[in-house]
C-alpha cells in the first residue's frame, strides 16, 4: 500500500484526489486529511477511507471534528501546527491543495521533509518560489505538478534535454468574461464571475480565472517549475480548454497535451508517477467537438495578467506582494465591498505600494506578505462599498 496524506481534502481538488484512491482502497493507506473549518465533511471523508488523522486549520472548528470523530480510533486536531506536523507524515504522496497563501507553510514542511508532494496549491510557488524548490533541491522532494496546464508541460517537456525548448504556452479558457466589455465588468456580481463556463472550482479561483490573474499565477509557477526564463512563457486563450498547454522545441514541432476537462486525469498522472492509472473520466471525442479555437489575450481589459508577467519579470518578493493583494481584493469582492475591476487596479497599487526585496526563509515570506496585505487594506480606501 502506498501512503497519502491530502492537505485540503474537502476541496474541489481533494474531494477528486480522495474518489481516485477510493477506487483502488486496496492500494492506499489514507494518513491525514486536512481542512479549513469543514469539520463535518472532513470527519466524513475521514471515517469514509480510514485515514489515521483530521485536521482543521480553524481552531474554533476542532470540537466539532473531535466529536464527529469520536469513538472512530481517528485522531482529531487544529491549528497551523497540527497542519504542518500531517504535512511530515512518512507517506509517499502528499497532495497539496489547500487554497492561497494558506498552503505555503504545510506544503514547505513536506518538502523539507524530502517528499513526493503533488502541488495544486500554485501560491506556494508564487509566493516562495525561489525557497521551495531550493529547499527540495536540498532534501531531495519531488516536486509534481498538479494543475491541468503544469501537469500538460511535464507532460510534453524534455527535461533531458531543456535547452532544445524554445517556447511553453500555457492555455487559458478565458473566464467567464472573455467576451464581455469594460461596461459589463463593470457592474459584474459575484455569482457572474465565479460561472466559469468550463470548470467547477471554488469562488476564489474562480474570481481568479474571471480576472485572468489565475493564469498569471501559473505563468510565476511554471517559471519555477520548468527550466525555462520568463521569456520563453506565453499565455493563449483557448476557449474550449481541450489542449491544456503546449510546448514548442527549436525544429518548429509543437507538443501539446490535450484531454477532456477533468480534473482527476492530472492529479491520476501525479498519483501514478512514474505510471499511469485507469480513471472514470470521459474521453476525449475531437469530432463531436468539432473545432478549436484560439487567440492572444486582451491585455487592457484584463490588467491581471499584466501586472503578473510585470511581478514575474521584477522578481523577489514581487509574486508574493501580488498574491498577497489579489487574495484581499478578491475576499473583498465576494464579500461585496468591491467591483470587479477594482481587483487588478488594488493589485497594481498594492505592487507600486510595497518595495521588493529578496526572501531567503519562511518568516521573510510572511513579513512580505503580511506588509502587502496592509498596504493592499489601504489602497482599498474609498473604493470599499
Amino acid at each position: 500500500m502506498r501512503g497519502i496524506t491530502v492537505l485540503g481534502s474537502t476541496g474541489s481538488v481533494g474531494q477528486s484526489t480522495l474518489d481516485l484512491i477510493s477506487r483502488s482502497p486496496s492500494e492506499w493507506r489514507v494518513e491525514a486529511l486536512t481542512a479549513n473549518r469543514d469539520a463535518l465533511g472532513l470527519a466524513a471523508q475521514a471515517k469514509a477511507v480510514g485515514a489515521r488523522r483530521a485536521v482543521v486549520a480553524d481552531e474554533s472548528a476542532y470540537a466539532a471534528l473531535r466529536d464527529a470523530l469520536a469513538g472512530t480510533g481517528i485522531e482529531a486536531a487544529a491549528g497551523t501546527a497540527a497542519l504542518c506536523e500531517a504535512a511530515r507524515a512518512d507517506v509517499d504522496v502528499v497532495m497539496a491543495a489547500i487554497v492561497g497563501y494558506a498552503g505555503l507553510a504545510p506544503t514547505l514542511a513536506a518538502v523539507e521533509q524530502g517528499r513526493t508532494v503533488a502541488i495544486a496549491n500554485k501560491e506556494t510557488l508564487v509566493c516562495a518560489g525561489d525557497l521551495v524548490t531550493a529547499t527540495a533541491a536540498r532534501t531531495g522532494a519531488t516536486l509534481l505538478p498538479v494543475d491541468s496546464e503544469h501537469n500538460a508541460i511535464w507532460q510534453c517537456f524534455d527535461f533531458a534535454r531543456p535547452e532544445r525548448v524554445s517556447r511553453v504556452i500555457l492555455t487559458a479558457s478565458g473566464g467567464p468574461f472573455r467576451t464581455a466589455s469594460d461596461a459589463e465588468m463593470r457592474v459584474a456580481t459575484v455569482a457572474q464571475a465565479c460561472k466559469h463556463p468550463v470548470w467547477s472550482m471554488g469562488a476564489k479561483i474562480s474570481v481568479d480565472s474571471a480576472t485572468l490573474m489565475n493564469k498569471g499565477l501559473e505563468l510565476i509557477e511554471a517559471h519555477h517549475l520548468f527550466p525555462v526564463r520568463a521569456d520563453q512563457l506565453e499565455v493563449l486563450v483557448h476557449p474550449q480548454s481541450v489542449v491544456h498547454s503546449l510546448v514548442e522545441y527549436i525544429d518548429g514541432s509543437v507538443l501539446a497535451q490535450l484531454g477532456t476537462p477533468d480534473m482527476r486525469t492530472p492529479i491520476a498522472y501525479t498519483l501514478a508517477w512514474p505510471e499511469r492509472m485507469a480513471t472514470p473520466c470521459a474521453r476525449l471525442d475531437l469530432a463531436s467537438i468539432g473545432s478549436l479555437t484560439f487567440e492572444a489575450p486582451d491585455f487592457a481589459r484584463f490588467p491581471a495578467l499584466g501586472l503578473a508577467w510585470d511581478a514575474l519579470r521584477a522578481g523577489g518578493s514581487s509574486p508574493c506582494i501580488l498574491n498577497a493583494a489579489n487574495e484581499v481584493a478578491v475576499a473583498a469582492f465576494i464579500a461585496g465591498q468591491l467591483s470587479f475591476l477594482d481587483i487588478a487596479a488594488i493589485v497594481g497599487e498594492t505592487l507600486d505600494r510595497v518595495t521588493a526585496q529578496a526572501c531567503r526563509s519562511l518568516d521573510e515570506v510572511v513579513a512580505v506578505d503580511e506588509a502587502a496585505r496592509a498596504a493592499a487594506r489601504e489602497a482599498m480606501g474609498s473604493r470599499l462599498h
